[in-house]
Formats: C-alpha cells, structure tokens, sequence
C-alpha cells in the first residue's frame, strides 16, 4: 500500500528536466518529441496537453508539405488544406494558407483562360482587373496589364491585316496601308511587311493598268516599268 502510494506520489510529479529536454526539441523544429504519458495527476494533464500541441505542430507541418506538393508541383490547384475539425489560431492558419493559395490560383486561372482564348482566334478576351471585387495589385496587376496589351497589339493588328486584305483584294481600294498605333519589334515588322505586300502590289496593278490604257489607245510607247518578281514578271 505504501509502496503504491509513493508510486502515485512520484506519477504525480512533473519531472522539470524532462520537461525542458521536450521544449528544447519543439524549439528545433523536432515534433516527433513526447512527453511520457505515464503520468498522473496534474502532471499527467500538462504532459497530455503538451503533446497534443506537438502533435497539432507536426499535422499541420505534415499538411503544408502535403499542400505544397500537390498544388505546386503537380498542379493540382483545387486541393486545399485541412487539419479536421480544428478552432482558434490552428484554424486561422488553415484558412490563412488556403486563402494564399486561392489568391494566387485565380489570376493565373484567369490569365490561362485569355491565352487559351488566344490560342483559339478569340481576341476579346481580356483579364479583368480585378477578381471577386478585389483588384489586382503588384505582380498580378502587371501580368494582366503586359497580357492584356499583348492582346490589344494580336486584335489590332488582325484587324488592320483583315481591313487591308478586304480594302485591297476585295474592294480594289489600291494604296491602303496598315497602321497599328504603339507597335514595335516582330510586331512592326509584320506590319511593314504588310504594308510592303499591298504597296507592291498597288504600284504593279497601277503600271499595268497604264500600260493597258496606252496600249488600248494605240501608244505603245509605254512599258511596265515597276520591279516585278515571279509570275507578274
């Protein structure tokens, strides 16, 4: 009986040494560190809340590394994390990381749905400048913006290209030239090109069509006189 007693006695007893060997631990990032769960007493319920803290540490260590995976390497941006039925500070820190994830999903959702609109000869399509009635700032702002020029640049120059195709081939409105505002680089270059095709072909027409009238008036004086290539030559 005694000996039972003195062995609850010393159950009862918070072993201060143990104690700080588990802090330390914690402090080093180990939470694989336990208190001994054979203690009684109010010992036993600091050692059992204590390692339930760890433990809480150690899910939600093991959930970041979980969440960080799936979504930023393999891709999986509608996973989300979770502790289970958790409250407090330990719940805010869930919905802090989801939140960040959902923060950072959305404008590149976005953004991919405007290239793919793109990539599908739809050019009206542009990324909002804010999503969920919060606006884009920072990084995401400038995204948008450089996409959302991009864009403008791929429709007016589709619509100048289409305007000059119509206007020269189909309305035989000779001397026509693109003119995309604010263009520069391959952009410029494919417009000058453009402007080069219908310039030649306006300066051919013209001096055959000239050619033609002398001829038709018995001058046959006149010769075609432009630089010509291929089957016009």
């Amino acid at each position: 009986m005694v000996a039972e007693q003195l062995t609850t006695k010393e159950n009862d007893n918070l072993d201060l040494r143990q104690l700080l060997k588990i802090l330390s631990a914690v402090k080093k990032g180990d939470f694989s560190a336990r208190m001994p769960i054979d203690r009684t007493g109010i010992a036993g319920k600091i050692a059992d809340a204590l390692n339930e803290v760890i433990e809480q540490n150690e899910r939600l260590t093991e959930e970041l590394q979980r969440i960080s995976n799936i979504v930023g390497k393999e891709g999986k941006i509608t996973e989300r994390a979770t502790l289970g039925n958790v409250r407090g500070s330990w719940s805010a820190c869930v919905d802090s990381v989801n939140t960040l994830i959902t923060d950072l999903v959305q404008p590149t959702a976005e953004t991919a749905r405007v290239i793919r609109a793109v990539a599908n000869g739809d050019l009206s399509q542009t990324i909002a400048p804010e999503i969920e009635g919060r606006p884009l700032k920072g990084e995401f702002l400038q995204t948008a913006q450089m996409v959302n020029t991009m864009v403008g640049q791929l429709n007016s120059f589709a619509s100048e290209v289409t305007r000059v195709a119509r206007e020269v081939g189909t309305e035989g409105k000779l001397g026509v030239q693109a003119e995309v505002p604010g263009v520069a680089g391959t952009w410029k270059d494919l417009t000058d090109s453009v402007n080069l095709m219908a310039g030649n072909l306006t300066a051919q027409v013209r001096n055959i069509a000239e050619v033609t009238t002398a001829v038709a008036n018995g001058d046959l004086s006149k010769k075609i006189t432009v630089d010509v290539k291929g089957e016009i030559l």
